[in-house]
């Protein structure tokens, strides 16, 4: 390895980066392993991804969070896997995925120890982020846990020494920072990575959580976990604006398949990630997921939305919502516009929006088309609809 280190050592400066010009997509372990996986289980996975068609849909990075690594560095100082449970290393693990037309994703953190007290970057970014190429590591998600003494530096300091040793290898690594919220990153997290997020840890609960101390986004307290889906959906009214290419506000992993969500909470969290342009990133159990979440997840009409050219995420649309009742969101998509329509209410419940209140310039009917029953509705100028108990509408509309 040290020779590969000393070569990279050599190359200096940020390469011309294609990565990030649509949000990733991909699993991450931990949802379904929390820190207790192998290297069997990563091979199980990557072969689900392939075999489940997900691959196929767009998701590419296999993302190995909290669990790898060894609770201590060598003798010299460099990260190393678990011996017991990766016995063959990360670049024999990288070149397996690889061949299977997949990405390597590794976990970090930005302090002394990791979440699980493994061992942290903090004083190592330059030694960390050779390692991470030598390995050919595709993704590196970079935590807040942990940080002890480097908790007293701020988060633009600990997160972008870490941007600058992983552009100094020459490699092309994206970079998810996952500082959870704090200190209101959309002020300064663009010029840092390539995502990050926007708020405390996501739970598998739709509705009515109690740990997130936080509703809205300005909030001093944004804590480390326990925000529902509709709590992270509305800090997002205020800081959609602050999405832009290359550098996404990540909300948080997928918990769609995970829990007790109906099809209609699922279809509302999904097409709220894919139209806002978050990372869509699964956390589901890929060895027992449900035909129903994967269809959710696998919809391609709803992850062209995610990975639309224009890469512009869908807007709150206040002057037609109802607080607690209805939520219309409106964006702009290549050749048209996307319309969302989210019933709030545990009942069904007839809505109806003229499309020429969206602020969309919209003054005459155009064709629309409702992605999740991927039914034409035709030349329309009004959305009416009966939607069932938090039930959403995704109304493609072409020009």
């Amino acid at each position: 390895m040290k020779s590969s280190l000393t070569l990279l050592a050599l190359v200096t400066g940020a390469t011309a980066s294609k990565l990030a010009q649509a949000p990733q997509m991909g699993f991450n372990t931990w949802n379904s392993f929390k820190a207790n996986y192998d290297e069997s289980t990563i091979n199980h996975i990557a072969s689900l991804m392939l075999s489940l068609g997900l691959k196929d849909a767009g998701y590419n990075y296999l993302l190995l969070d909290e669990g790898w690594s060894d609770m201590s560095r060598t003798s010299d100082g460099y990260l190393q896997s678990n011996q017991t449970t990766f016995p063959n290393g990360i670049a024999s693990l990288a070149d397996r995925v690889h061949d299977m037309g997949l990405k390597l994703g590794l976990y970090g953190d930005s302090g002394i120890l990791t979440c699980g007290f493994r061992p942290g970057s903090w004083g190592y970014e330059e030694r960390d982020a050779l390692t991470l190429a030598s390995w050919g590591v595709d993704y590196w998600k970079y935590d807040n846990c942990g940080g002890f003494q480097a908790m007293s530096n701020a988060p633009q300091e600990r997160f972008g020494l870490m941007r600058d040793a992983l552009e100094r290898t020459g490699r092309e690594i994206f970079y998810s920072v996952c500082e959870w919220g704090f200190q209101f990153p959309w002020h300064w997290g663009g010029e840092i990575g390539h995502s990050y997020r926007m708020s405390g840890d996501i739970t598998a609960k739709f509705i009515n959580e109690t740990g997130c101390p936080c509703k809205t986004a300005y909030c001093l307290n944004t804590g480390y976990a326990g925000c529902s889906v509709t709590s992270i959906l509305r800090k997002m009214r205020e800081i959609s604006v602050y999405q832009q290419r290359g550098h996404w506000l990540d909300m948080d992993m997928l918990e769609v398949g995970v829990g007790d969500m109906s099809v209609p909470m699922q279809q509302t969290h999904f097409a709220f990630w894919a139209a806002l342009k978050s990372p869509l990133i699964i956390g589901a159990d890929l060895r027992t997921l449900k035909n129903e979440s994967l269809a959710v997840l696998t919809n391609r009409d709803v992850i062209a939305l995610n990975q639309d050219p224009l890469g512009k995420p869908v807007h709150f649309v206040d002057s037609v919502s109802v607080e607690g009742w209805v939520q219309v969101w409106a964006g702009e998509v290549k050749g048209g516009n996307v319309v969302l329509v989210f019933n709030e209410k545990s009942y069904p419940q007839k809505v109806e929006i003229s499309l020429k209140d969206l602020g969309l310039g919209i003054q005459r009917p155009v064709h629309a088309k409702e992605l999740w029953s991927g039914k034409s509705l035709g030349r329309i100028d009004t959305v009416e609809a009966q939607l069932e108990a938090y039930q959403t509408l995704v109304i493609r509309i072409t020009r």
